[in-house]
């Protein structure tokens, strides 16, 4: 029995956050082990990418009725340069970095203020009326981030895990402001084509931080459980993850991949405890009903008066 688009998209959007949960333990452990550093492995993150997404591109031909892509107007090319800037460059570069510090549950965590942040951004630029449990979300929202970066765990220093969740904070803001300007270019052009472009300009800014890095990079000295790794960030993290998120969002809509996101931190628990015996300990905890209670309330719809 076929499975019917729908179906395949909530499972494309299921995986997609698996992935990105599989992306939070594989990137620790690369640079935990210091067998890469995180720039290092931003710039084969990105390179591949750009790689397989130029691929799917020449093979378009051998897809039946593949749609013909729109060519990129002038004037929408300052708006795909800022989209690679705080999509690609400002976010995973900071993202990667602040993960290397910190544990990926709070970044998983953290993370999940961006649906919280795209709410009051978008609503201070479209001039939107926020309600009294909008701002109660974006309150208790903080409250669970603050918790979270204000407490010391274990395993890692606490100024290390400062750091590294101030970085994973600001990486939101530069994915919230991503998100809104991506908007405009998703209603006049093929979703893949846009995120092939991003892509591709995101690799050009990446390279200079990243350059250092990558060819420090002693491929000789990976062991097995070393290049997997690396193929779980940089294929199925990265490259399947747009990927299926694209798809998802095209088919149900971003409200449904928007859902999808509070798997996430559940799949990052627990790969991470089992994979590399991070503690569920209890501020974690309340710090999670804090952002999750907080997410519900920001996008709760506002009812008419």
């Amino acid at each position: 029995m076929p499975i019917n688009k729908k179906t395949t998209a909530h499972l494309a959007l299921l995986f997609t956050n698996l992935f990105f949960a599989i992306n939070l333990s594989a990137v620790k452990h690369l640079t935990s082990t210091g067998v890469a550093k995180p720039f290092g492995i931003n710039v084969v993150r990105v390179a591949v990418s750009v790689i397989l997404f130029w691929i799917l591109y020449l093979l378009r031909p051998l897809q039946k009725n593949a749609p013909a892509e729109k060519r990129i107007e002038k004037k929408d090319w300052p708006r795909f340069i800022w989209c690679a800037l705080t999509g690609i460059a400002i976010n995973q570069l900071l993202f990667l970095k602040g993960l290397s510090l910190t544990y990926p549950i709070h970044a998983s965590l953290l993370m999940l203020t961006t649906p919280i942040l795209i709410v009051f951004i978008a609503a201070w630029v479209l001039k939107e009326r926020l309600g009294i449990l909008k701002i109660a979300g974006l309150v208790l929202g903080i409250t669970g981030a603050v918790v979270l970066i204000l407490a010391r765990g274990s395993g890692t220093t606490g100024n290390e895990a400062l750091w590294g969740d101030l970085l994973i904070v600001i990486n939101a803001v530069s994915y919230t402001i991503y998100f809104i300007i991506v908007k405009p270019l998703m209603q006049q052009y093929n979703p893949v084509m846009i995120t092939r472009w991003i892509f591709t300009l995101g690799l050009l800014m990446v390279l200079p931080f990243g350059w250092n890095e990558f060819t420090a990079i002693e491929w000789s000295n990976f062991n097995a459980v070393d290049i997997t790794t690396m193929a779980l960030v940089a294929f199925t993290g990265t490259f399947l993850a747009y990927l299926f998120n694209v798809y998802g969002i095209k088919v149900l809509g971003a409200s449904a991949a928007g859902f999808y996101i509070y798997t996430q931190p559940f799949f990052a628990t627990i790969i991470a405890m089992i994979f590399l015996h991070e503690q569920l300990e209890l501020y974690k905890i309340a710090a999670a009903v804090l952002i999750f209670t907080g997410v519900y309330l920001a996008n709760k719809p506002i009812k008419n008066d």
